[in-house]
Protein backbone atom coordinates (compact mmCIF):
# COMPACT_ATOMS: atom_id res chain seq x y z
CA UNK A 1 0.00 0.00 0.00
CA UNK A 2 1.61 3.33 -1.02
CA UNK A 3 1.40 6.65 1.03
CA UNK A 4 -0.89 8.73 -1.17
CA UNK A 5 -0.39 11.73 1.73
CA UNK A 6 0.08 14.33 -0.73
CA UNK A 7 -3.76 14.08 -1.61
CA UNK A 8 -3.82 16.20 1.05
CA UNK A 9 -1.78 18.42 0.99
CA UNK A 10 -1.67 20.35 -2.47
CA UNK A 11 -5.04 21.54 -4.33
CA UNK A 12 -6.27 18.31 -6.39
CA UNK A 13 -8.88 17.92 -8.71
CA UNK A 14 -12.29 15.92 -7.94
CA UNK A 15 -11.50 13.48 -11.14
CA UNK A 16 -8.46 12.74 -9.49
CA UNK A 17 -9.69 11.79 -6.06
CA UNK A 18 -12.51 9.93 -7.49
CA UNK A 19 -10.21 7.36 -9.39
CA UNK A 20 -7.62 7.04 -7.03
CA UNK A 21 -9.07 3.28 -5.85
CA UNK A 22 -9.06 0.62 -8.63
CA UNK A 23 -12.46 0.76 -8.32
CA UNK A 24 -15.63 2.25 -10.91
CA UNK A 25 -18.26 2.96 -8.24
CA UNK A 26 -21.72 3.63 -10.22
CA UNK A 27 -23.59 6.93 -10.19
CA UNK A 28 -25.96 6.83 -6.85
CA UNK A 29 -28.69 8.77 -9.04
CA UNK A 30 -28.49 6.30 -11.62
CA UNK A 31 -28.74 3.01 -9.86
CA UNK A 32 -30.20 3.77 -6.46
CA UNK A 33 -33.62 6.22 -8.17
CA UNK A 34 -35.43 5.11 -5.31
CA UNK A 35 -33.77 6.16 -2.83
CA UNK A 36 -33.15 3.15 -0.66
CA UNK A 37 -29.45 4.21 -0.19
CA UNK A 38 -27.17 1.42 -1.03
CA UNK A 39 -25.15 1.76 -4.53
CA UNK A 40 -22.70 -0.99 -4.53
CA UNK A 41 -21.62 -4.10 -3.07
CA UNK A 42 -17.76 -5.55 -2.59
CA UNK A 43 -14.36 -3.84 -2.74
CA UNK A 44 -11.85 -3.44 -0.16
CA UNK A 45 -11.16 -0.70 2.26
CA UNK A 46 -7.73 0.41 1.05
CA UNK A 47 -7.55 4.07 1.96
CA UNK A 48 -7.13 4.73 -1.76
CA UNK A 49 -10.55 3.83 -2.15
CA UNK A 50 -12.19 4.98 0.16
CA UNK A 51 -10.94 8.52 -0.40
CA UNK A 52 -12.17 7.71 -4.00
CA UNK A 53 -15.82 6.65 -2.50
CA UNK A 54 -16.24 9.85 -0.31
CA UNK A 55 -15.07 11.83 -2.95
CA UNK A 56 -18.32 10.40 -4.86
CA UNK A 57 -21.03 10.90 -1.99
CA UNK A 58 -20.19 7.05 -0.99
CA UNK A 59 -19.42 5.52 2.32
CA UNK A 60 -18.88 1.96 3.74
CA UNK A 61 -21.93 0.55 6.22
CA UNK A 62 -22.00 -3.59 6.69
CA UNK A 63 -21.90 -5.96 9.72
CA UNK A 64 -19.04 -7.53 10.70
CA UNK A 65 -18.19 -10.61 8.01
CA UNK A 66 -20.69 -9.46 5.70
CA UNK A 67 -20.25 -8.50 2.10
CA UNK A 68 -18.73 -4.53 2.07
CA UNK A 69 -21.89 -2.16 1.12
CA UNK A 70 -21.61 1.08 0.12
CA UNK A 71 -24.17 4.14 0.55
CA UNK A 72 -25.43 7.14 -0.27
CA UNK A 73 -28.39 8.27 1.74
CA UNK A 74 -31.80 10.11 0.30
CA UNK A 75 -32.09 12.80 1.97
CA UNK A 76 -28.42 13.47 3.41
CA UNK A 77 -28.30 14.74 6.61
CA UNK A 78 -25.35 17.72 7.05
CA UNK A 79 -24.70 20.23 8.88
CA UNK A 80 -23.42 23.98 8.08
CA UNK A 81 -20.76 24.85 10.75
CA UNK A 82 -21.40 28.22 10.60
CA UNK A 83 -25.24 28.02 11.33
CA UNK A 84 -24.11 25.66 14.40
CA UNK A 85 -25.57 27.44 17.77
CA UNK A 86 -24.83 25.79 21.25
CA UNK A 87 -27.73 25.42 23.36
CA UNK A 88 -28.12 28.07 26.46
CA UNK A 89 -27.65 24.96 29.19
CA UNK A 90 -24.32 23.94 27.18
CA UNK A 91 -23.45 27.27 27.30
CA UNK A 92 -23.54 27.30 30.82
CA UNK A 93 -22.20 24.09 31.24
CA UNK A 94 -18.77 25.08 29.34
CA UNK A 95 -18.29 28.23 31.96
CA UNK A 96 -18.45 25.99 34.71
CA UNK A 97 -17.02 22.62 33.45
CA UNK A 98 -13.01 22.46 33.35
CA UNK A 99 -12.93 19.74 30.89
CA UNK A 100 -10.40 20.63 27.37
CA UNK A 101 -10.91 19.35 23.91
CA UNK A 102 -7.48 18.10 21.77
CA UNK A 103 -7.30 17.32 17.60
CA UNK A 104 -5.67 14.08 17.05
CA UNK A 105 -4.35 13.32 20.37
CA UNK A 106 -6.20 9.94 20.99
CA UNK A 107 -7.63 8.41 17.60
CA UNK A 108 -7.50 5.15 18.18
CA UNK A 109 -9.03 5.36 21.77
CA UNK A 110 -11.55 7.45 20.02
CA UNK A 111 -12.56 5.06 17.71
CA UNK A 112 -12.63 1.93 19.69
CA UNK A 113 -14.83 3.58 22.12
CA UNK A 114 -17.38 4.67 19.49
CA UNK A 115 -16.91 1.02 18.39
CA UNK A 116 -18.71 -0.24 21.75
CA UNK A 117 -22.19 -0.33 22.03
CA UNK A 118 -24.39 2.61 23.02
CA UNK A 119 -25.57 1.10 25.64
CA UNK A 120 -21.70 1.09 26.99
CA UNK A 121 -18.97 2.70 26.86
CA UNK A 122 -16.98 1.67 30.13
CA UNK A 123 -15.87 -1.11 28.04
CA UNK A 124 -17.85 -3.70 30.26
CA UNK A 125 -18.38 -6.71 29.16
CA UNK A 126 -21.06 -7.16 26.80
CA UNK A 127 -23.63 -10.42 25.74
CA UNK A 128 -21.90 -12.44 22.96
CA UNK A 129 -23.58 -10.63 20.01
CA UNK A 130 -23.54 -7.41 20.87
CA UNK A 131 -21.74 -4.82 18.83
CA UNK A 132 -21.57 -1.87 16.56
CA UNK A 133 -21.58 -1.50 12.66
CA UNK A 134 -17.87 -0.35 13.89
CA UNK A 135 -15.81 -3.59 14.05
CA UNK A 136 -12.25 -4.55 12.99
CA UNK A 137 -11.98 -3.92 9.79
CA UNK A 138 -13.85 -0.43 9.72
CA UNK A 139 -11.24 0.32 12.98
CA UNK A 140 -8.05 -0.56 10.75
CA UNK A 141 -9.20 1.33 7.78
CA UNK A 142 -9.97 4.73 9.41
CA UNK A 143 -6.65 4.39 11.55
CA UNK A 144 -4.49 3.90 8.22
CA UNK A 145 -6.48 7.11 6.84
CA UNK A 146 -5.84 8.97 10.07
CA UNK A 147 -1.76 8.13 9.78
CA UNK A 148 -1.98 9.45 5.98
CA UNK A 149 -3.27 12.82 7.17
CA UNK A 150 -7.27 12.11 6.28
CA UNK A 151 -8.87 10.97 9.44
CA UNK A 152 -9.26 13.16 12.72
CA UNK A 153 -10.80 12.88 15.78
CA UNK A 154 -11.61 15.51 18.57
CA UNK A 155 -11.51 14.25 21.94
CA UNK A 156 -12.65 15.93 25.02
CA UNK A 157 -11.42 15.32 28.51
CA UNK A 158 -12.13 15.72 32.39
CA UNK A 159 -10.04 17.84 34.73
CA UNK A 160 -8.61 14.15 35.78
CA UNK A 161 -7.47 13.74 32.45
CA UNK A 162 -9.73 11.04 31.44
CA UNK A 163 -11.26 10.54 28.14
CA UNK A 164 -15.27 11.29 28.21
CA UNK A 165 -16.14 12.01 24.68
CA UNK A 166 -15.25 12.10 21.37
CA UNK A 167 -15.95 12.04 17.67
CA UNK A 168 -13.80 10.76 14.55
CA UNK A 169 -14.58 11.63 10.78
CA UNK A 170 -12.40 12.35 7.56
CA UNK A 171 -11.77 15.65 5.98
CA UNK A 172 -11.53 16.41 2.12
CA UNK A 173 -10.68 19.64 0.62
CA UNK A 174 -13.73 21.74 2.75
CA UNK A 175 -15.91 19.39 3.31
CA UNK A 176 -15.54 16.81 6.60
CA UNK A 177 -17.49 13.62 6.43
CA UNK A 178 -18.61 12.45 10.26
CA UNK A 179 -18.10 9.04 11.38
CA UNK A 180 -19.08 8.65 14.96
CA UNK A 181 -19.37 10.22 18.54
CA UNK A 182 -19.27 8.62 21.74
CA UNK A 183 -19.66 9.69 25.68
CA UNK A 184 -19.74 8.51 29.12
CA UNK A 185 -20.18 11.92 30.78
CA UNK A 186 -22.80 14.19 29.74
CA UNK A 187 -23.21 16.14 26.52
CA UNK A 188 -19.24 15.40 26.23
CA UNK A 189 -20.35 14.30 22.71
CA UNK A 190 -22.34 17.66 22.17
CA UNK A 191 -19.00 18.96 23.41
CA UNK A 192 -16.86 17.54 20.66
CA UNK A 193 -19.83 18.45 17.98
CA UNK A 194 -19.53 22.24 18.89
CA UNK A 195 -15.45 22.18 18.88
CA UNK A 196 -15.57 20.57 15.44
CA UNK A 197 -18.20 23.08 14.18
CA UNK A 198 -15.49 25.78 15.53
CA UNK A 199 -12.38 24.26 14.03
CA UNK A 200 -14.41 23.83 10.61
CA UNK A 201 -15.61 27.21 11.02
CA UNK A 202 -12.00 28.50 11.75
CA UNK A 203 -10.04 26.24 8.89
CA UNK A 204 -13.01 27.16 6.12
CA UNK A 205 -14.56 23.77 6.22
CA UNK A 206 -18.00 24.42 4.42
CA UNK A 207 -19.78 21.74 5.37
CA UNK A 208 -20.16 18.58 7.65
CA UNK A 209 -21.86 15.52 6.06
CA UNK A 210 -23.54 13.82 8.98
CA UNK A 211 -25.08 10.73 6.73
CA UNK A 212 -28.37 9.81 8.03
CA UNK A 213 -30.19 12.01 9.91
CA UNK A 214 -31.30 10.97 13.16
CA UNK A 215 -33.03 12.57 16.35
CA UNK A 216 -29.60 13.60 18.49
CA UNK A 217 -28.02 15.27 15.05
CA UNK A 218 -31.48 17.17 14.66
CA UNK A 219 -31.36 18.81 18.20
CA UNK A 220 -27.29 19.80 17.78
CA UNK A 221 -28.94 22.09 13.92
CA UNK A 222 -28.61 19.77 11.56
CA UNK A 223 -30.31 19.34 8.34
CA UNK A 224 -30.84 17.18 5.60
CA UNK A 225 -30.41 18.05 1.93
CA UNK A 226 -31.71 15.93 -0.85
CA UNK A 227 -29.26 13.70 -2.42
CA UNK A 228 -28.80 15.18 -5.85
CA UNK A 229 -28.35 18.49 -4.67
CA UNK A 230 -25.42 17.36 -2.28
CA UNK A 231 -23.59 15.44 -4.70
CA UNK A 232 -23.63 18.77 -6.91
CA UNK A 233 -21.70 20.28 -4.02
CA UNK A 234 -19.52 17.70 -3.63
CA UNK A 235 -17.09 18.36 -6.20
CA UNK A 236 -16.81 22.09 -5.26
CA UNK A 237 -16.20 21.18 -1.80
CA UNK A 238 -13.84 18.20 -2.17
CA UNK A 239 -11.60 20.75 -4.56
CA UNK A 240 -10.72 23.38 -2.33
CA UNK A 241 -8.08 23.71 -0.26
CA UNK A 242 -8.10 23.91 3.55
CA UNK A 243 -5.49 24.36 6.83
CA UNK A 244 -3.96 20.64 7.29
CA UNK A 245 -5.23 19.50 10.77
CA UNK A 246 -2.78 17.35 11.31
CA UNK A 247 -0.24 20.18 11.72
CA UNK A 248 -2.66 21.58 14.32
CA UNK A 249 -3.16 18.73 17.05
CA UNK A 250 -1.05 20.62 19.91
CA UNK A 251 -2.95 23.29 21.56
CA UNK A 252 -5.56 22.14 23.89
CA UNK A 253 -8.60 24.25 24.23
CA UNK A 254 -11.11 24.88 26.93
CA UNK A 255 -14.54 24.01 26.77
CA UNK A 256 -15.15 27.70 28.15
CA UNK A 257 -13.53 28.75 25.64
CA UNK A 258 -15.47 27.40 23.10
CA UNK A 259 -17.63 30.79 22.26
CA UNK A 260 -14.87 33.15 21.82
CA UNK A 261 -13.69 34.16 18.47
CA UNK A 262 -11.26 31.83 16.96
CA UNK A 263 -10.62 29.36 19.94
CA UNK A 264 -8.57 26.90 18.08
CA UNK A 265 -4.99 28.11 18.08
CA UNK A 266 -4.31 27.09 14.42
CA UNK A 267 -1.25 26.87 12.62
CA UNK A 268 -2.34 27.28 8.64
CA UNK A 269 -0.35 25.85 6.55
Amino acid sequence: MGNFSQYNNEHITPETLKSLGRYDFPDPLMVDSDGIGIVAVGGDLAPETLISAYAQGLFPWFNEDEPIAWWSPEPRCVMVPTNYKPSKSLRKQAIRERWQLTLNQAFDNVIHACSLPRSDRLNNEQPEGEHTWIHDEMIEAYTELHAQGFAHSIEVWNDKGQLIGGLYGLKVGSIYFGESMFHIASNASKFAFWGLMRLCEQSHVALVDCQLPNEHLMSLGATTLPRADFLTQLDLLTANSTAKWQNNSHKPLAVSLLDTIEPWQLILK
